[in-house]
């Protein structure tokens, strides 16, 4: 069978076409951009005509560089970055540009609800915290969660609020464009820590929805991830140069897919990804979570088992912005080279990074890097936090800032992954996917600092769309996708702890663990 999905990711979206038989196998891939609006107010905003022309020009080019016929695609869907809020109208036409999931205008909605209270743990009112984690063991206490992004319009646009009908995230926004269906899947509907995930429960729950003063007849109909929305309309396939009728399915969020891309689909299977964010995420048949560290299990693409997942802000995107502020000439003295923007047009200076980075030592000459360039989530929240490149001397040079860069980011994935253990068993070998996984470097770098043999599988860049692939075609088969995702997904690398390295890492971990406690204040002093 034929199968496209649309990884719809923070600035681009990669359409890849995939042939699903007794293996899995990428025929061609396609990649399209759209922005992203910084506002001076926190605001993270998308253009709903720009993702749209870019799922359109990268379906079409798909048919240019294979052999497949538009009336031989089997079925579609979307793994799209999530927490996103697209507020649309009965029409289906949005009523405001969307919001990001870095966007964090609603600073002032999450204090006052959140940060008032007799009684707080992490800082949050704690009635309002035990509601919620006995509900879906998770809570909206991070700025950047959806809900006080659609509070913010409430409370500052009123007349564009006035003409909401729905509330839906990215990619059952473009669900909507291609059916005309308006539907959430259920993990986009938890990704709101206003559904419910208990047994014979699950859905919009009610109580949350009064607490938080959200209306129940903005919360679409709920859909599971593998289920069939509808066929492609008319104008959608046209605009796509599809076939009307083309089935549509569920998919969800990136992080969704993920484990199933991975081949991590046994409770206790952990992966990692080193994306434009980065995360540990293991694998669960139960939920939990650790408020303290900002954890919690996430809902899986099937019903009944969860992620239990830990973010990095900004993993691959301290790479970029290495590439453009360090290895690049930003002062045009000497390079005409343009912005790096998405490593997909850049793998060349990617590659030149890492074999740069690799001619420094272990311990990147005693510099010390913190990843947290957009603030940080895991294991702390703050948004005020920034990054910064701890204890240059005189004798260190570009290349060891450029391993510090990989080493820091591998350091917090470090500290996520401990902090996993305190809920969960983590498995001994560590599958690694995105952009990252490409890098045997990193890879190598990876398994040295978190003492774990790391496996690399087929296709690891784009996990998300694997396991997305493998969704719909468990739908269309109607077979387990568990089963499937173990019977598709092929390991081709991996990477053993050398235990030379294991004193230099121990003892920058150790001093990259007290960087964050130690700069805190100075931190919200600056920022």
């Amino acid at each position: 069978m034929n199968i496209i999905i649309y990884d719809f990711g923070t600035s681009s979206v990669k359409t890849c076409l995939f042939k699903i038989d007794s293996n899995i196998n990428l025929v061609v891939r396609s990649r399209a951009t759209y922005n992203l609006y910084t506002t001076k107010n926190g605001g993270v905003e998308q253009d709903t005509k720009e993702w749209w022309d870019a799922i359109c020009s990268s379906t079409k080019k798909l048919f240019k560089n294979s052999n497949v016929k538009p009336e031989e695609i089997n079925g579609l869907a979307f793994c799209s970055q999530m927490q996103g809020t697209v507020l649309v109208d009965k029409e289906g036409n949005a009523v405001r540009p969307p919001m990001n999931y870095l966007d964090q205008k609603g600073v002032k909605e999450y204090n006052e609800c959140m940060r008032k209270g007799i009684i707080k743990v992490s800082g949050c009112n704690l009635f309002k915290l035990l509601r919620n984690l006995r509900v879906n063991y998770a809570a909206s206490v991070s700025a950047k969660d959806p809900v006080w992004k659609y509070k913010w319009v409430e409370n500052n646009e009123p007349d564009a609020f006035k003409k909401v009908y729905k509330w839906l995230d990215i990619g059952d926004y473009l669900v909507l464009r291609c059916t005309g269906k308006m539907v959430r899947t259920a993990d986009t509907a938890f990704a709101t820590f206003l559904y419910d995930t208990r047994k014979g429960r699950e859905g919009w729950n009610k109580s949350l929805l009064k607490m938080y003063k959200v209306k129940p007849e903005h919360m679409p109909e709920i859909i599971q991830c593998h289920e069939l929305v509808g066929g492609l309309t008319n104008k959608a396939a046209n605009d796509l140069g599809l076939v009307e009728g083309t089935p549509v399915y569920g998919g969800g969020g990136d992080t969704t897919f993920v484990n199933i891309g991975a081949g991590c689909t046994r409770p206790g299977d952990t992966h990692i990804c080193i994306g434009t964010s980065g995360w540990v995420s293991t694998y669960m048949d139960h939920q939990t979570a650790d408020i303290n560290s900002m954890i919690t299990g996430v809902m899986s693409a099937k019903q009944g088992y969860f992620n239990y997942y830990a973010e990095l802000e900004t993993a691959g995107k301290c790479i970029e912005w290495a590439l453009n502020n360090i290895v690049l000439d930003k002062l045009d003295l000497y390079s005409n080279t343009t912005k790096v923007t998405d490593m997909d047009d850049n793998a060349s200076l990617f590659d030149f990074f890492t074999a740069q980075a690799a001619k420094s030592v272990p311990g990147a000459n005693g510099i010390i890097f913190t990843p947290w360039l957009h603030g940080n989530r895991c294991p702390f929240e703050d948004s005020k936090a920034g990054g910064m490149f701890f204890n240059i001397d005189i004798k260190n040079d570009k290349r060891d800032m450029l391993r510090a860069v990989l080493e820091g980011i591998c350091y917090h994935l470090r500290w996520l992954l401990e902090c996993e253990m305190k809920k969960t068993k983590t498995s001994d070998t560590i599958r690694l996917v995105g952009g990252g996984s490409l890098s045997s470097l990193i890879g190598q770098m990876l398994a040295d600092i978190t003492g774990r043999t790391i496996e690399t599988v087929e296709n690891s860049r784009i996990a998300g769309a694997v396991g997305a692939a493998i969704a719909v075609a468990a739908g269309i088969k109607q077979e387990d996708m568990l089963k499937l995702s173990r019977q598709l997904v092929k390991v081709n690398y991996t990477y053993y702890p050398n235990l030379k390295n294991k004193e230099i890492y121990e003892k920058n971990y150790k001093v990259f663990r007290k960087l964050y406690k130690s700069n805190a204040t100075n931190f919200h002093k600056i920022n």
